[in-house]
């Protein structure tokens, strides 16, 4: 989801390949080191973080100044790819983790979400009325966590960070971002996506 927004974001056009992951196209496979999603080919370089993708993307074209930030959006993107990821991995897969108490770690992300809704207080962002890259790399996150218990999510304490996630998933770039794709063959028709600056 980030990796398409900041490309959107950038107005950079892409040849979008949908992977089926229980069905790994080779092509995608000897392209991409890691085997993982999302994967962007930049000349022969490829980037298979979506961190990675989203600067590399503003860098080539930030026209909504989303890079422009203090020095802490790096810090919350750290915590948000880090200790909160882990967090909600073993929520939401809690079957995979049976050595760990699926309520402890959704507290353990929830300190993480309290604290966003204090930074969003009175704010349409997390640095103040504009969006920035910090915003479009943790909202996806948030999403994904909110909807592992939806009804559990939206009785919580914190109503600025419900607002601020409720107008991302109500906005034209999460519904372009989230349009459905049939899964990539080789030999299928290329898929373009976002904007006006090609690349593959």
């Amino acid at each position: 989801m980030r990796a398409r927004l900041a490309l959107l974001n950038a107005g950079i056009k892409v040849e979008l390949r949908e992977i089926l992951l229980k069905d790994k196209p080779q092509q995608f496979l000897d392209m991409s080191g890691s085997g993982t999603v999302p994967a962007l080919d930049v000349g022969g370089h490829v980037l298979d973080e979506s961190a990675d993708i989203m600067v590399w993307a503003l860098d080539q074209n930030d026209p909504a100044h989303l890079l422009e930030m203090p020095a802490e959006g790096w810090e919350l993107i750290v915590r948000n790819d880090g200790p909160f990821k882990t967090a909600l991995d073993h929520t939401k897969y809690a079957s995979r983790h049976p050595e760990l108490d699926a309520k402890v770690e959704r507290h353990k992300a929830a300190r993480v979400l309290v604290d966003l809704n204090q930074r969003l207080k009175g704010k349409n962002a997390l640095f103040g009325n504009r969006l920035t890259l910090a915003d479009h790399a943790i909202l996806p996150f948030v999403r994904q966590f909110a909807n592992t218990d939806l009804e559990w999510f939206k009785a919580k304490p914190w109503p600025d960070l419900i607002a601020w996630l409720t107008r991302f998933t109500a906005s034209d770039d999460f519904a372009r971002i989230m349009i459905k794709y049939p899964p990539w063959s080789k030999g299928d028709t290329p898929i373009w996506f976002a904007g006006t600056t090609p690349a593959t």
